[in-house]
This record gives structure tokens, C-alpha cells and sequence, in this order.
């Protein structure tokens, strides 16, 4: 039996768009050419919706940007001789936009307005696109792969439209250093960066600043891992947020994305809480601990339970799949950290993946340096050293000791390593009653519980060695005591 026509459900929906006011804009344009300058940071031709339209803005772009001036004669010019725009002649069709232009004083607020349409359109073809290829997707393309291309384009379409200001007076330029001053003061350590909670260590860097790559490197049992854990939960512990211009802004510490390629969540978890509590991890992995000392493990996980500390235990991702996560865990969360545990357990594109593993290094440290940059969060990431480092008699590792470290080294900011001189001498014990044997004792109690951190590279600051305590029962960092730095050195 015939149904009726849903002429509802066939109408056909024109995408976003407002031709009349992209006739107004242009006609403001074509009087004042001041008006351009007004909306050429943020409107682009390809924002405009009739085909004619982008063409009149484009030359009437190049020519203002030229020095010369832009109107219904001079954009004729560039049109051929039989052109017509709407069935009427282009020099008469400009000459109406010109002639019904209202005051340059809207012509911002024009602009935004046809930006806004067109991100409406690109959300329906983003939406189209997506649409197609899950219906017409290759083998290869996965469903994974396929969302994580998706989410890059959402995130670059919700970040476009954001520019500069151009030449700002000077004024207001001393204004933003004070309030950034400011800031620094009222910022745990003074500093203009994310404390990490090693005093020392802030010093030497001013902080984590946004937008940096930092490798933190090491070769096993150096405590990589302990180090980040510790800095990273610090910056959650000094979270404190507020409201500048109705908007939710960090004033201290930070919303930490932790992403654990090699332990899992409750790996991790384990080595806070026994950082946190007092009580060695081991302990706590076979419960071995006292009535007491369970009730303080209670007391630390209370505490640390509304941290804004987000962990990502997926092994083996790529970094495109790092990237597309990151990006929703600001969307969603908010997001002022980034720490990678560690490096080489990324992987890149199938591509360069097939090409070599140097390239693919490459392509990774590319990619996480342009991630710190998109999020404008510091990222560290975690890195191995190569074996070269055993070969040495001193085992303190330097740049070279990276693994493909052309990429590494050059794409990083700052390059920070951790080095232990008790883990090495205890594999090194003579004979005891030896001389030898009581120069190695004072050696090993010179240097216990005491871990470096040698920066390597800095960008922006000097390069040095900052010392800590390591307490390695419960994996945690921390200053080290004055009278105790100054009996090591």
C-alpha cells in the first residue's frame, strides 16, 4: 500500500549562511577600506559563503594590503569583461553593494558573524565526511583511527578564530608583565612556570613553563618514573582555580594528564599512596603493614581521592591516538600538564613506523612538541638512555647518551636526567677490612639517599645539576637538607 510524502521529512536544509550581510560587509568594505582591517584577522576568504563574494573580498584584500585603494572600479578591473555577478553587470553589482553600505562601525560584528556560519558549515561537513567514511571505510581504516581523525579536525575547528591582536600599545604590554609578575608572586616558589615541588629544582628552571617539551631521561632504577609520579602529584595537590573575566582560570599547581604506557593505573596509584603515607609500596601490594598504618594508607587515599590527577594506562598507542586524548581530556576535564611514561613506548604512523624506528622517533618528538604547543601545557616526557652510559667509568648520562637523540635533543626544550651514584656503587663493594673497602663505605654514605638531576639542555635558562633526597622504600623525591647537600658535594 502506497504511503503518503513526508514533504517535512524531504525538505531540503541550505547549510549556514547570510548573503545579505556578506553584502553589507563588502559594501563597507568598498567605502571605507578600513573597515578590512577591522575583520581580516579572523575572516578568511574561504569563510564567505557566495562564490562571488570570496572572490570581491580577495581582491580587495590584496589590494588595500598593497597600499592602493579598493573600490567598485578598481576591484572591477580584475574581473573579465563579461563577468556578471547575480545577472548583473560586476561594476553595477558593486556599485549597489557600495551605494547600501551602512557605517564601518558593525563591520566587526559582521565579521564574527560570518565566521560563525561558516564553523556551522564546517561542523556539517565534518559531520558528513564522517558519515561517508564509516559507510564506504576500507579495512584498513579502523573505527579507532577513524574517531581520533574526527576528533583532530573537531579540536582544530573549536581552536580556530583565536588571533592575535597585532601592534598593541606599550602600555598595555608593561600592564601584562605586571600582571604576570603578579602572578609569579602569588604562584607557590614565585615563579612564572608550574612549581613541581622541588624547590631547587624550580629555581634552576623558573617552573614548568607552558608550551615546553621537557625530556626527563635515565637509564632503569634511576627512578624516571618516581620523579614524574612526585612532580605531577604535586602540581594536582597545589591546585587552586578562579575566575578572571567570568571564565575558570588555574592561579596555582595544575590538572595533570598522566599517560602510563608500562604500569597501570593501580601501579601508579600504589606508588603515590605509598609516597603519601609513608609505607613502602611492597608492603602494600602484600598488606603487610599494622592496624595504624593502615588507617593512615585510609587517611592519605581520602585526601588525594578529588585530585585533579587523570591517568591513561593504554599501552602501545600511537602518538596520534595521544594527541586526540589529550585534547579531549582538556575539552572535558581541563588540562595544565602533560606527563608521557615514557618515550619509546609510542609509536607513530603506520607509515613511518614501516620506515625506521629513527624516523619514528622522530616523528613522535615532533609530535608531542607541537601537542605542547597546541594545548600551550608543558609536557614531560619520559625517555631511555642507551647502553653507552655502563660503558663509562663515570656514569653520569649526558645528551649524547639519548636514544635517537638527534630528534629528541632537538625538539626538546629542556633535557633533564636523573642520576643515582649509590645504585652504582653498591654493585661495586670490595672486600670488607680492605682499604679499598672503607674509601667505598664513605662513599656510600656520602651519597645515600641522594639522587641528581642534571639538566642538560635548557632553551630559555642555564644548564646545572640540582641535588635531592630519594627515599627509595617509599619512591619519593624531595629536598634535600642543606648540611646534607653540602656533605655530598
Amino acid at each position: 500500500m502506497n504511503q503518503p510524502l513526508d514533504h517535512a521529512a524531504l525538505e531540503v536544509r541550505t547549510a549556514p549562511q547570510n548573503v545579505e550581510l556578506e553584502q553589507q560587509l563588502l559594501g563597507a568594505i568598498l567605502v571605507n577600506n578600513e573597515a578590512y582591517y577591522r575583520v581580516s584577522d579572523f575572516l578568511k576568504v574561504e569563510h564567505l559563503f557566495a562564490e562571488p563574494h570570496r572572490k570581491v573580498f580577495d581582491i580587495a584584500g590584496k589590494l588595500i594590503r598593497a597600499g592602493k585603494v579598493a573600490t567598485p572600479t578598481t576591484v572591477k578591473t580584475f574581473f573579465g569583461a563579461d563577468e556578471t555577478i547575480a545577472d548583473l553587470p560586476v561594476l553595477e553589482y558593486l556599485g549597489r553593494l557600495a551605494a547600501d553600505a551602512t557605517t564601518i562601525i558593525n563591520a566587526e560584528d559582521y565579521g564574527r558573524t560570518l565566521f560563525d556560519l561558516s564553523l556551522r558549515r564546517a561542523l556539517i561537513t565534518i559531520g558528513e565526511d564522517m558519515v561517508n567514511e564509516a559507510f564506504d571505510a576500507p579495512p584498513e581504516l579502523t573505527p579507532r583511527t577513524q574517531i581520533e581523525g574526527v576528533e583532530r579536525r573537531l579540536y582544530e575547528l573549536a581552536e580556530t578564530g583565536r588571533f592575535d591582536q597585532g601592534f598593541i600599545e606599550f602600555g598595555d604590554a608593561l600592564g601584562a608583565a605586571v600582571e604576570m609578575a603578579a602572578a609569579a608572586f602569588d604562584r607557590a616558589g614565585h615563579l612564572s612556570g608550574i612549581a613541581t615541588g622541588l624547590a631547587d629544582l624550580d629555581r634552576l628552571m623558573g617552573g614548568l613553563q607552558r608550551s615546553d617539551l621537557v625530556i626527563l631521561a635515565g637509564r632503569p632504577a634511576m627512578g624516571k618514573t618516581s620523579l614524574a609520579t612526585n612532580i605531577g602529584f604535586a602540581i594536582a595537590r597545589a591546585y587552586r582555580s578562579g575566575a578572571e573575566h567570568g571564565l575558570a582560570k588555574t592561579l596555582d599547581g595544575g590538572r595533570v594528564g598522566f599517560f602510563s604506557l608500562e604500569m597501570s593505573a593501580e601501579q601508579l596509584a600504589t606508588r603515590i599512596l605509598a609516597e603519601q603515607s609513608g609505607i613502602s609500596s611492597s608492603l602494600i601490594r602484600r598488606g603487610a603493614f599494622e592496624e595504624g598504618q593502615f588507617n593512615d594508607l585510609v587517611e592519605a587515599a581520602k585526601a588525594m581521592q578529588t585530585l585533579p590527577f587523570y591517568i591513561d594506562q593504554t599501552g602501545g598507542i600511537t602518538i596520534g591516538a595521544l594527541a586526540a586524548r589529550a585534547r579531549r581530556l582538556k575539552r572535558q576535564k581541563g588540562l595544565d600538564i602533560l606527563i608521557v611514561d615514557y618515550l619509546q613506548l609510542l609509536s607513530g604512523s603506520g607509515r613511518r613506523a614501516s620506515d625506521s624506528r629513527v624516523n619514528e622517533i622522530t616523528e613522535i618528538t615532533t609530535g608531542l612538541k607541537a601537542l605542547a604547543k597546541e594545548l600551550d601545557v608543558p609536557i614531560i616526557a619520559l625517555s631511555q638512555l642507551s647502553r653507552q652510559v655502563e660503558q663509562r667509568e663515570d656514569k653520569r648520562p649526558q645528551l649524547s647518551d639519548l636514544r635517537e637523540s638527534g630528534s629528541i635533543e632537538q625538539d626538546a626544550d629542556v633535557v633533564m636526567f636523573v642520576y643515582r651514584e649509590e645504585y652504582y656503587l653498591q654493585s661495586r663493594k670490595p672486600p670488607e677490612g680492605t682499604s679499598e673497602f672503607f674509601e667505598w663505605e664513605a662513599k656510600m654514605e656520602a651519597c645515600h639517599g641522594v639522587a641528581e638531576v642534571i639538566i642538560g639542555k635548557q632553551r630559555h635558562g642555564p644548564t646545572g645539576t640540582v641535588k635531592l633526597q630519594f627515599d627509595a622504600e617509599v619512591t619519593r623525591f624531595s629536598n634535600l637538607a642543606v648540611d646534607q647537600a653540602a656533605a655530598y658535594d
